[in-house]
């Protein structure tokens, strides 16, 4: 945060435009969409709300199957169970931890071959780096299923097809406090205005234009706060900045580690260019140390490492539900430690992290940082 975004949350205080309608909210949608290459955009109470709403638009609804990747946050496989379907989960690419997409179309067809068509494929764009997204949506567009890209980890991404966000017939961004742009809590749906137009009168209650309150639909209040968007707007203007930061920390990252062996650090550029939300290393077996044990180790250093997402057909709320494959998400999650990724992420600070990470991953002498390889970047 900077004194852009306190600006425009003060102004916005100021205006008296306080509930979930307001210029900071109509600013929001309006740079967003521009952000993201779409034709338009609602903002919501967050990224999750904007799932539910995606498969509502896609007709989704009980006894239907979306097919999900199982590496991911839960919020994708809940917004399908929200409507009464439920998720076919597959597994995901080995060198990128997305979602594999000849997996996923061969489970398609396999299904169709069924008589259980899915009515929609739900990719994810995970840790800020986009999924392979044009043979999903060719085959998608050939069998007339909407395919919901998940971007809410990614804003800022893109491959040679466009942003993340506009991928695939409708897209969802998160801006949680925890995302690479926030709005301190929030999200938005993505897509062709006759869709997002819906998706507006669904998350505002589905109130009907009448002087008084009237209802005909079951409607949702997820309408962001005006305050939030002013924040989040302002954060929109600074995105280009936030990406090259946070790219350049997974860039200092990766120079360092790859001459330590036993470890990779997974490419967020392998489909197009990551936004470098989260980076995330694989640790080799050989190494003794379980990622469960170097985030521990690290907690002690007062610094906080993560696992990666565990898979969702390992969840016991989805252990009865089908997955294609897996082998490769349960590897990513046995192996994968993510670390610090924040865009406001110091030099001197990411040295600590390094030293702490090395420490805790090996059983032997410690491993000097040339500090030498921190110091420059090439992100752009």
């Amino acid at each position: 945060m900077t004194a852009h975004e306190r600006d425009a949350l003060i102004a916005a205080f100021d205006s008296n435009w306080i509930a979930p309608i307001g210029p900071a909210l109509d600013e929001f949608e309006t740079k967003l969409a521009a952000a993201t290459g779409t034709e338009s955009c609602v903002g919501l109470v967050s990224g999750t709300a904007a799932l539910h709403l995606a498969c509502l638009l896609a007709g989704v609804g009980p006894g239907d199957t979306v097919v999900v990747p199982t590496t991911t946050f839960v919020a994708s496989a809940n917004a399908v169970r929200y409507v009464g379907a439920q998720p076919h989960f597959v597994d995901v690419e080995k060198s990128t931890s997305n979602m594999d997409p000849e997996r996923a179309i061969d489970t398609i067809e396999r299904l169709a071959r069924k008589n259980t068509l899915p009515k929609a494929v739900m990719t994810v764009d995970l840790y800020g780096s986009c999924v392979d997204h044009k043979p999903i949506v060719d085959r998608c567009q050939e069998l007339d299923i909407m395919v919901i890209e998940d971007a809410a980890e990614a804003l800022g991404a893109s491959t040679s097809e466009g942003l993340a966000g506009s991928l695939g017939d409708l897209g969802v961004i998160s801006t949680n406090g925890n995302k690479l742009a926030t709005s301190g809590g929030g999200g938005a749906l993505l897509g062709p205005e006759e869709l997002i137009d819906r998706a507006r009168f669904l998350a505002g209650q589905a109130r009907e234009p009448e002087p008084h309150y009237e209802h005909h639909e079951l409607g949702y209040g997820y309408r962001m706060s005006n305050l939030l968007a002013a924040v989040g707007a302002a954060q929109i203007d600074r995105l280009e900045h936030l990406v090259q930061r946070t790219r350049a920390v997974n860039e200092r990252y990766a120079r360092v580690l790859k001459s330590v062996p036993g470890i990779e650090v997974i490419d967020i550029d392998h489909h197009g260019r990551g936004n470098g939300w989260l980076s995330v290393v694989l640790l080799d077996a050989d190494l003794h140390r379980s990622p469960a044990e170097v985030r521990a180790l690290m907690a002690r250093d007062n610094i906080e490492a993560r696992r990666t997402w565990k898979p969702m057909h390992l969840q016991p709320l989805y252990a009865a539900n089908a997955c294609s494959g897996g082998s490769h998400a349960e590897e990513l999650f046995a192996r994968g430690v993510c670390l610090p990724s924040g865009s406001t992420l110091t030099i001197d600070e990411q040295a600590r992290v390094l030293e702490s990470f090395l420490g805790a991953i090996m059983t032997g002498p410690t491993v000097d940082i040339d500090l030498s390889l921190l110091e420059t970047s090439t992100s752009a």
